[in-house]
Order: structure tokens, then C-alpha cells, then sequence
């Protein structure tokens, strides 16, 4: 008679973007297709443990560092067998991390998923290529289209790490998002390092355009959200698309990361300030009521007080509905890191940083507060406590701005849609009330 084998039990550590978290959930399908049990950001003691690592910026590194130390603690208390290690960081720094933290059983990059599943003694699937354990709420998921990132920008390691651009094809994209509506993904966040170069590899053209009309045209998706459109090569005729079509967010996420010249230029973003401006003014003029974010950086070697006053009036013109600055991290082998010094204290990038966001907490405050009164469509995210917690078309899940409810007296179905007024606001959240 035999016995019949144990089930190992895996616990998906997931850190950074939104971009490790679709990778993460690959690897968990496959692990799940193995007869494996699988948990994701578990609290509870598995026997395999493994994390999917960032390593873009200092602080990243920083965490996911700590997160390998941890549960090296936890495997010499023998409360774990086996830590695996995969992602940016250990693509990345993969020999340093191999003799200096020899415990970890093997660290694998970032393309080397098959591998990962082998070594633990799973059978890599290809059927299954392109399918996924959502950890998301089930109501919405992120959707990958590209890998890597041409782009040469000074201060960012993601081309060292992942590569060139690589556009997936629309077929296996529009298949991919047909599964997730047909699994209940009432919205898809389209990501990518660079939305705005998808199908230059490819098809030797834009084609960001054409996906988005194919996949708003899935029957059952309600809202289709846009993530990281570069400001250069910018595909201008998105933006018809968004002011056509009911379920394309009104929203955009465009990194425009400075607006001096001279920053620009030392960047190498391939952008001008005139561009920046004409770009934006043509995104309104084209999508009046469109929600804009974006990201800047403060800090870069070169980066004067003339240059920051400057970018400070821009952000005060500009009135982003959301935004979020980062500091200047030096990156080994990028190129400022091989040809300027990183000579601004960091005290100094800090102030900028604030000076920025208190800037924008009037901008984010004032906007808000025209919203009371109105009424809004709302996708409900959440019950906390007492509230509910929901998003407009111009809110992203985890970085925007989010609507409270209360849940006294009333019984609201997380996932479902309501019409919500705004009774109240605060400087990045609004309340509402259900209209009946």
C-alpha cells in the first residue's frame, strides 16, 4: 500500500511593484498546478518560503534584505526547510547575495521562473503560460503587456535588471484579460515599465492604441486603467479612445520626472519642458475631466535651487490630481551613477521632497473639495471597521485618493458599483454617501 505524500506548503513573499505581484502570481499557478499549497504575504509558517525581491532603489534593496534575513532567522530555528530567493534583487546582485547570505537555499532572476518551479521538484506547465493565481481583490487585476524598458534614463537601473523593451503580443493579452473578466476582474490596471513604447519591438509601431480599443471591447470589463505612459513617443491617439469609450478610465499615470531643461537632458528622458507643457495641455484639452498623475524626482546630481524652484512653479501650474516624489538614489552602473557625482545631501533632497508634497496636499485639498456634492460612480474596494472603502475611475487601488463610506444601517457588496455623493473631503480621501 502506498503512502500517500505529503503536501508541501509555500508562502509567496511578494515586494515592490505591481509588476513583481503579477509575477509572483504566475509562479503561484504553477506551484498550485503541482499539487503544491500555496499562501501569499502568509504570516503562517510554511515549509517553503519563497521572496520575490525588488532591488530599483536604496529602500527597496533595504526591505528586501531584511525580508531574506528574517526568514534566514526563522529556517536556523528549523521552523522553515527551504528559502528561495528570485526577482530584481537577486537578478541583480546575485553572486553578492550567494556569498553573503550563503543560507538561502538558491536565488534564481527574474526570468527563471521555470527553473525556480523545477527546484523545488515541480513540473514547469507551458499550457499554463500566461495564467495566474490573482491575489488582488478578486473585482480587479493588474495585466503585464511588456517587459523591460528601452529607455536610457540616467538614474535607473531597470534595463540593467530586465532588459530592453519586450511588447507581449495582443493575442496573448487579450486572452490573458478575457480570463481574468471571465473570473470576476471587473477592472484591469494595464502596467508596464513604459506603456507609451508597446509595440515599437513588435509590430515596429505604436500599438498601445489598438490593445486598448481590442481589450475595452471585452464584454463584461467595466473599467480598463492606464499605468506608467512615458511623456516621449506618447501615443496621442489613446487619448480619443478614453474620451469614447465609457469603461477607459479617465485617468493616466505619466512620469514626467522634472521640467528644467537642463535636468531633462542630464536625465536623458528625451523630453523637453515645451514638450512636457504642449503634452499635458493637449491631454486636457482632449480628456477635460481626466485625472492625472504623476511622478517626480527630486535630488538628481546637477539639480540646483533654480532648478527646483522651477519644477516646484510647474507643479503648481500643472495641478496633478495625484502625485509622488522620490529622491535621488545612486545606482550602481547607471549612468549617473558612472558620470556624475551624487553630491546633494540628502537633508537637502528630503526638504525638496516635502516642499513638493506640501504643495501638492493644497493642490490634492482644493480639488477635493469641488467634488463635494457631486455624484460619482464607485467601485467598492474593501469593508474596514466601520466604513467601506471605495474608488472612483480616477483613483488607482493602494496609491490614489479613496472614498469612505459608512457602513451604519447598510449592507454595500464589495466589488459591486454604486452612485455615491460627497458629503465631505480631506486632503487625499472623500466621503460619500450611497444615493438610493
Amino acid at each position: 500500500m502506498k503512502t500517500k505524500q505529503k503536501i508541501k506548503q509555500v508562502n509567496i513573499i511578494t515586494l515592490g511593484c505591481s509588476k513583481n505581484l503579477v509575477d509572483s502570481e504566475y509562479v503561484m499557478k504553477q506551484l498550485v498546478s503541482n499539487g503544491f499549497s500555496v499562501k501569499h504575504n502568509s504570516n503562517q509558517t510554511a515549509e517553503i518560503v519563497i521572496i520575490n525581491t525588488c532591488g530599483f532603489i536604496n529602500d527597496a534593496k533595504k526591505e528586501s534584505i531584511e525580508m531574506i534575513l528574517q526568514f534566514e532567522a526563522l529556517k536556523k530555528q528549523h521552523k522553515i526547510e527551504k528559502i528561495i530567493v528570485f526577482g530584481c534583487l537577486s537578478e541583480r546582485y546575485r553572486v553578492e547575495l550567494e556569498k553573503e547570505i550563503p543560507s538561502v537555499d538558491r536565488y534564481f532572476g527574474v526570468f527563471e521562473q521555470k527553473e525556480l518551479i523545477e527546484f523545488i521538484g515541480g513540473q514547469y506547465k507551458y499550457d499554463l503560460v500566461g495564467e495566474r493565481l490573482v491575489t488582488t481583490p478578486k473585482h480587479y487585476a493588474y495585466l503585464k503587456i511588456s517587459e523591460g524598458c528601452g529607455r536610457k534614463c540616467s538614474f535607473c537601473a531597470i534595463p540593467l535588471i530586465k532588459g530592453n523593451h519586450k511588447s507581449r503580443p495582443i493575442e496573448n493579452i487579450e486572452e490573458e484579460a478575457k480570463r481574468l473578466v471571465k473570473n470576476g476582474a471587473k477592472e484591469i490596471i494595464l502596467i508596464a515599465q513604459d506603456l507609451s513604447y508597446y509595440g515599437y519591438d513588435l509590430y515596429k509601431t505604436s500599438k498601445l492604441a489598438e490593445l486598448v480599443d481590442r481589450l475595452s471591447s471585452i464584454k463584461g470589463l467595466q473599467w480598463l486603467r492606464l499605468h506608467y505612459a512615458f511623456p516621449a513617443l506618447f501615443p496621442n491617439d489613446v487619448l480619443s479612445l478614453m474620451q469614447s469609450r465609457k469603461n477607459i478610465c479617465k485617468y493616466l499615470d505619466i512620469p514626467v520626472q522634472h521640467i528644467s531643461d537642463k535636468l531633462l537632458k542630464m536625465m536623458r528622458r528625451g523630453h523637453t519642458k515645451e514638450d512636457t507643457y504642449k503634452l499635458i495641455a493637449k491631454i486636457r484639452n482632449e480628456v477635460p475631466d481626466i485625472a492625472l498623475r504623476t511622478t517626480l524626482l527630486v535630488g538628481h546630481p546637477g539639480e540646483t535651487d533654480e532648478d527646483f524652484n522651477e519644477l516646484l512653479e510647474f507643479v503648481k501650474f500643472a495641478k496633478f490630481e495625484r502625485l509622488g516624489v522620490f529622491t535621488y538614489s545612486e545606482e550602481e552602473n547607471t549612468w549617473s551613477a558612472k558620470h556624475y557625482k551624487d553630491d546633494i545631501p540628502f537633508s537637502v533632497k528630503q526638504a525638496r521632497m516635502d516642499e513638493l508634497m506640501a504643495v501638492q496636499q493644497d493642490i490634492s485639498n482644493q480639488l477635493n473639495k469641488n467634488k463635494i456634492g457631486e455624484l460619482f460612480k464607485v467601485l467598492m474596494d474593501r469593508k474596514e471597521g466601520v466604513y467601506y472603502i471605495g474608488r472612483t475611475e480616477y483613483d488607482s487601488p493602494e496609491v490614489d485618493n479613496e472614498v469612505i463610506i459608512n457602513a451604519a444601517n447598510q449592507k454595500l457588496k464589495v466589488g459591486s458599483f454604486y452612485t455615491v455623493k460627497i458629503i465631505k473631503s480631506e486632503d487625499f480621501d472623500l466621503y460619500g454617501e450611497i444615493l438610493k
